[in-house]
């Protein structure tokens, strides 16, 4: 893997929070499911169902938050050196204050769709829009958006020099 421009590694504050939000909710669910049940066996199979899909949700966000993102020239790679999106497939990166990106993050345009994936807290992908964010540092997140922001305008520079 060439070498870094930026990293963007979980906070580990937010990361205990999330964590322990999720694993309360569904503490809670299977609590309510297995000594206060509702009268209809429909909704203690329902809380017990969603009280276990939150602590398989809380273990994926666990697991997924112990690694970090990774920004190089040839473009966005996760902690293991799977490859998210490569810099010439990303058309444009979103980063306001309405756009729809995770929370300390950005959402990354891309030329073609991926498979659907999710690192609980750390990244999505769904379609053509790469999500990155969640748990992560803002800091982190902030300096890796602005440094892709330089990479694509000189990518995006050399192109029109190219053609003309």
């Amino acid at each position: 893997m060439p070498e870094p421009l930026a990293v963007l590694r979980i906070s580990p504050v937010r990361r205990f929070a999330g964590l322990v939000m999720l694993a309360l909710l569904a503490g809670l669910m299977l609590y309510v499911a297995a000594l206060r049940p509702p009268d209809m066996l429909g909704w203690r199979v329902f809380l017990l169902a969603l009280g276990g899909a939150v602590l398989a949700l809380t273990e994926a966000m666990r697991r997924a938050t112990l690694g970090s993102l990774c920004l190089t020239r040839a473009g966005l790679f996760d902690g293991e050196g799977r490859q998210l999106a490569a810099l010439d497939d990303i058309r444009a990166i979103s980063r306001g204050l309405f756009a729809i990106k995770p929370s300390n993050g950005f959402t990354l345009l891309l030329s073609s769709p991926g498979p659907r994936a999710w690192a609980p807290g750390l990244w999505w992908r769904l379609g053509r829009r790469l999500g990155v964010g969640g748990v992560t540092s803002a800091a982190q997140a902030r300096a890796m958006a602005e440094i892709l922001s330089a990479l694509l305008a000189e990518r995006d520079a050399r192109r029109d020099n190219d053609r003309g």
